[in-house]
């Protein structure tokens, strides 16, 4: 027994070692964009490897070169109205489906499933136990009714996860918004990086401040909604 014991904690502790370094590697990327959108351009551009930190002071105002030249204020709110509506037509088109797929029984199913993505809630419907849809058939409630009252409440979690990776993959998006948002007024955060680019190419601290910028509504949007990610995560065995 203590020898089980033994290897349980020892296991245990190397999952954490493992983990703390994984997390460390992602986190790497994101601290040096902070700490390059402080630097000077000399200094951003040093084959040092240890000139990690600012050695000229913390220059805080290449965030401000890159808030007065493009309009943030209209990018942030560009891409969180085309995040919304994607996200919201996502959720209620992949709900219904998975819905579809997962609880109810008709002809072409598997054909028809393998034309749609919708894995995520249909593992979420699945999971689900009959009774609920059965006693409420008894009592007489028809299908629509038992899919908004009683299934897809109970959902919410997978649903949250489908969000975020759907607001994940429309912030992401490039081509799209580049062919579409010509105007500057209708531009979103990854097609305004992108214009950024061209303007500021060789300005290494001015582009990662504005990367700084653009990240930060969906570090907010994953801190908010963690707990849901991952319980979505859980519960439809870690796959899309």
């Amino acid at each position: 027994m203590e020898g089980a014991e033994a290897r349980a904690k020892r296991n245990l502790v190397i999952t954490h070692i493992v983990l703390i370094i994984m997390a460390f590697i992602m986190l790497v990327p994101f601290a040096w964009m902070v700490l390059t959108a402080l630097k000077t351009n000399q200094e951003s551009i040093s084959v040092n490897p240890f000139y990690i930190f600012p050695h000229n002071g913390w220059h805080w105002e290449n965030f401000g070169t890159v808030w007065k030249s493009y309009n943030f204020i209209v990018l942030y709110k560009n891409t969180i109205l085309m995040i919304f509506f994607r996200v919201l037509c996502a959720c209620l088109t992949a709900t219904m489906a998975g819905y579809a797929f997962g609880r109810l029984k008709f002809p072409g199913k598997r054909v028809l499933f393998s034309l749609v993505v919708t894995y995520l809630l249909k593992t979420g419907y699945e999971g689900l136990p009959k009774e609920l849809e059965e006693a409420a058939s008894i009592d007489g409630c028809s299908v629509p009714g038992r899919f908004l009252h009683i299934m897809m409440p109970l959902t919410r979690s997978s649903m949250v996860s489908l969000g975020i990776f759907t607001a994940v993959f429309a912030f992401k998006d490039l081509m799209w918004p580049m062919i579409v948002c010509t105007n500057a007024n209708t531009t979103t955060l990854s097609a305004g990086l992108a214009k950024m680019q061209g303007q500021y190419g060789s300005e290494y601290p001015t582009m990662m401040a504005a990367a700084t910028l653009a990240v930060l509504p969906m570090v907010i949007i994953y801190v908010i909604f963690q707990k849901q990610f991952v319980e979505g995560i859980a519960t439809s065995g870690g796959k899309l």
